[in-house]
């Protein structure tokens, strides 16, 4: 017999979770739970998240309370009497009175219990972690609390950012929920050890701000940071296409090194970086050759010196 299915989710990871369980002919997903529409875009045009619009393309009952505690909501799902609840960033947390109708089994991007909360996956890169993972946990009433199911282990390539990174315990996170689901009652959850958990809060814009004084924390910050909010100077220049070349040898912050092609060799306060393209406030991105001959930069210069209005 199917597994009858409650979905909890938002944004893209959880679309791909929730398009693994549509497709999957063992499980029937019977009503997906998200959040409200928002304005999206300088218009604000009211958006549906990805997950609606997957199980809208699918024809599948969707509701999308402010709270799980509004009324109906916990009603409506016992209506369905799902097997499981499946949840993927969702949110919110779930209140008791719903975590008591089935089994509820969340999908987080890292290896439990660290980074636990809004943004592990730029926390992993952040720290410049060389493994992440995706778990499977069983819910509790805390923030990412609840016992370990199961866990998919990933090595990062020291290269890799956000969106690939993303990509990958996406397709993780999609396996992992199968075989969670499928292998349940043969599962002893693992409570978590407390004293090694970690919390990672929401990346705001001011989080992307560099003073390269550590080439490495920089270069982190580009890998963790990309799309949004990206990594810029105080006075708002922005850097793109980054390199990160040695770690220890100390330099003066933002010292330019030496040209390479249409890159430019800039000095940390420890290590120095490869930057292939800058963008002034206000201005469209270029290549830091042309940024720095704009500006009549060379070597031993202030990259930020000469700013032109």
């Amino acid at each position: 017999m199917n597994k009858k299915i409650v979905y909890m989710g938002t944004p893209h990871y959880a679309q791909e979770i929730l398009g693994t369980l549509i497709q999957s002919e063992d499980m029937d997903v019977i009503l997906v739970i998200t959040q409200p529409d928002r304005p999206v875009g300088r218009k604000k045009v009211m958006t549906p998240p990805p997950v609606k619009e997957l199980a809208t393309e699918h024809s599948i009952e969707v509701l999308q309370p402010n709270r799980l505690s509004d009324a109906g909501i916990e009603e409506a799902i016992r209506h369905v009497k799902p097997d499981f609840i499946v949840v993927a960033a969702f949110g919110q947390l779930l209140p008791r009175s719903i975590l008591d109708i089935a089994p509820c089994i969340n999908l987080h991007a890292s290896l439990l219990p660290q980074y636990r909360g809004a943004s592990p996956v730029q926390q992993s890169l952040l720290n410049g972690d060389k493994v992440t993972g995706v778990t499977s946990m069983l819910m509790e009433e805390g923030l990412d609390t609840g016992p370990i199911l199961e866990k998919i282990i990933f090595e990062i390539p020291r290269d890799m950012r956000l969106h690939a990174l993303m990509e990958q315990l996406t397709k993780d996170a999609c396996t992992l929920t199968l075989s969670t689901l499928r292998n349940f009652e043969n599962i002893t959850p693992q409570p978590q050890d407390g004293s090694k958990a970690t919390l990672c809060k929401k990346i705001r814009k001011s989080d992307g701000e560099v003073d390269f004084s550590d080439a490495e924390e920089v270069y982190n910050k580009y890998r963790a940071f990309e799309g949004w909010p990206g990594i810029f100077a105080a006075n708002g220049t922005k850097f793109d296409n980054v390199t990160l070349l040695e770690r220890d040898i100390a330099h003066t912050p933002f010292e330019i090194l030496s040209f390479e092609g249409d890159e430019v060799i800039v000095g940390c306060g420890k290590g120095s970086l490869k930057i292939g393209t800058l963008q002034p406030v206000s201005k469209k991105p270029m290549s830091a050759k042309a940024y720095s001959v704009g500006r009549g930069l060379k070597v031993g210069d202030h990259l930020l010196n000469g700013e032109i209005s």
